[in-house]
């Protein structure tokens, strides 16, 4: 009697155990969230750097806003062009003109020309350095120097140089996240191609700023004067270029008094690119 109450049990927990199973399966099937294929599809198009450039966790969540109409097939820099067109193409777009941009450390202030209000021994990082009275320099606009901007890099294209980060283009991808990263906001995205930049990102009159910096932009706006094209203007003490307009002249860096107009034929801002990369 023992050894068939054990028989049927195990008949009844085998067919409990095959009814619960198709269930299951059964649930699965018609409560399944379908996934767009374009998803994965958008997916394998994207470089897998998982930079957060775009704003977004990863590249799977990139591609997902994509084909939710949330992004643009065009949010990834690090995307080259071939890419943008197959991302393009799974969405049924025309891709579009897209510019290629790179990242410039608007700062000349390197250990040479800027002045300290401190020695800083913390942590090596720019972010926790900037919590102590804005970092150590006096400038409250320069490059820390820290790193930060070179850590959170995945493509390797930040070092620092005697106190100031740069950027070797040859690997810059222009993602952007060295830029949301800088406490200090003087990393800007500009056209790959352009051939100028302003080395500096002080606000302050020129007065203040030659006491903790001796090359930092002071203002004079002789550039702005000198440009006949129109594409550089001093705006808050601090002089910026419009790349739609600029016809790469050289005007603005000959007029300089600080010399802080740097030109991509000289390899400007004393971080030779030719330096980093050997």
């Amino acid at each position: 009697m023992d050894i068939m109450n054990i028989v049927w049990a195990g008949v009844w927990f085998s067919v409990l155990g095959l009814g619960l199973g198709f269930a299951l399966a059964l649930a699965s099937k018609i409560f399944a969230v379908k996934v767009d294929e374009r998803i994965e599809q958008i997916s394998e198009c994207l470089p897998g750097a998982n930079c957060g450039g775009c704003g977004y966790s990863g590249c799977s969540a990139l591609a997902q806003a994509i084909v939710e109409g949330k992004a643009k097939a065009t949010s990834c820099n690090a995307a080259d062009d071939d890419a943008v067109n197959a991302i393009s193409a799974i969405m049924g777009e025309e891709a579009g003109e897209r510019i290629r941009m790179r990242a410039q450390v608007m700062c000349s202030g390197t250990h040479d020309h800027a002045l300290k209000k401190y020695n800083y021994e913390g942590d090596m990082d720019c972010i926790s350095a900037s919590r102590i009275g804005g970092g150590d320099k006096l400038c409250p606009n320069g490059c820390i120097g820290l790193g930060t901007c070179a850590d959170v890099c995945k493509f390797n294209a930040i070092v620092v140089e005697n106190g100031v980060a740069a950027v070797d283009y040859s690997k810059c991808v222009g993602c952007g996240v060295c830029v949301s990263s800088c406490p200090k906001n003087v990393i800007r995205l500009i056209p790959y191609d352009a051939e100028h930049w302003v080395g500096c990102a002080s606000h302050d009159k020129g007065p203040v700023v030659r006491k903790y910096c001796d090359v930092g932009c002071i203002g004079c706006k002789l550039c702005e004067k000198n440009c006949e094209a129109g594409a550089i203007s001093v705006d808050g003490f601090v002089a910026s270029i419009d790349y739609s307009k600029c016809n790469g002249c050289d005007k603005c860096v000959e007029v300089c008094p600080r010399k802080i107009i740097w030109s991509a034929k000289t390899q400007g801002n004393g971080l030779l690119i030719e330096r980093i990369t050997k």
